[in-house]
């Protein structure tokens, strides 16, 4: 992964916006740092469009699309987002209808309840309450669970016809055909009435781990914060360049790159 400090000065200034993880890329020790902060108002003072997306639930997510300056937050990995109107108040859009959700999350509930059942060890997260499209195990946040037991939890997801991913605290599995591409080109259209596949060449992701893989594929200026770096051999595609700093601290390096040439 080519070091931040090569990414071209033509490719900076033509960005539009930026997308970006929530854990381990904003936040660090689980609460976004002071710099990461300044960082998102600094990108949008500067007129660019802001859009954290992650497996974090929506309930979750509410109070941060309410106090960060961005334009959205999507959630529950792309199948949910929140939107500010008039007022301050939020507007939640969905990308499923409300029968095949409540269908979904009905089978969800008895996979969540077969994987505690059957893997030692796996717990569910403790945001989940706060889920409507997804379920989560945790695996790195407040329970340390082996790779195999990661492995297994990711394989009984499979096995039940989910959808599954591998977060830096979380394993996410929903029904469905979203993911976070799908979710930023859904905002994108949405809220911006933006083709973000016409114009992907103008936008930057940022993410940290095996979850963001296929935004690393797919956007030809994505960058891994450094801690990216634990999972060095299990990504299929990896970001474009790295930064020097972890966490929030190389989000920042990212903000400052695109806004040391406006």
């Amino acid at each position: 992964m080519p070091p931040l400090r090569s990414w071209p000065e033509d490719a900076r200034r033509g960005v539009l916006g930026v997308f970006t993880d929530i854990d381990d890329t904003l936040t660090t020790e689980g609460a976004i740092t002071a710099d990461a902060l300044a960082a998102l108002g600094a990108l949008k003072s500067a007129g660019l469009h802001v859009i954290p997306i992650t497996g974090r639930p929506v309930g979750w997510s509410e109070p941060f699309a309410q106090a960060w300056p961005v334009d959205a937050i999507v959630a529950e990995n792309g199948a949910v987002a929140l939107v500010r109107v008039a007022g301050g108040r939020l507007r939640k859009l969905y990308q499923q209808p409300s029968a095949e959700r409540a269908e979904n999350f009905a089978r969800m509930q008895r996979v969540l309840a077969r994987i505690e059942r059957e893997v030692p060890g796996a717990r569910r997260a403790q945001d989940s309450a706060g889920r409507e499209t997804d379920i989560a195990i945790d695996h790195s946040e407040f329970t340390q669970l082996p790779q195999e037991r990661i492995d297994e939890v990711v394989a009984l997801m499979r096995s039940e016809g989910m959808n599954a991913t591998v977060s830096s605290i979380h394993i996410n599995g929903w029904y469905g055909a979203h993911h976070k591409l799908s979710g930023a080109r859904w905002i994108a259209r949405t809220l911006l009435d933006l083709d973000l596949d016409a114009q992907i060449g103008r936008w930057v992701y940022v993410g940290d781990s095996t979850n963001d893989v296929l935004m690393f594929e797919h956007f030809p200026h994505s960058v891994g914060v450094a801690n990216i770096r634990r999972f060095a051999g299990q990504l299929s595609h990896e970001p474009a360049y790295v930064t020097e700093g972890e966490r929030g601290a190389g989000f920042s390096e990212v903000a400052r790159a695109v806004l040391s040439l406006r």
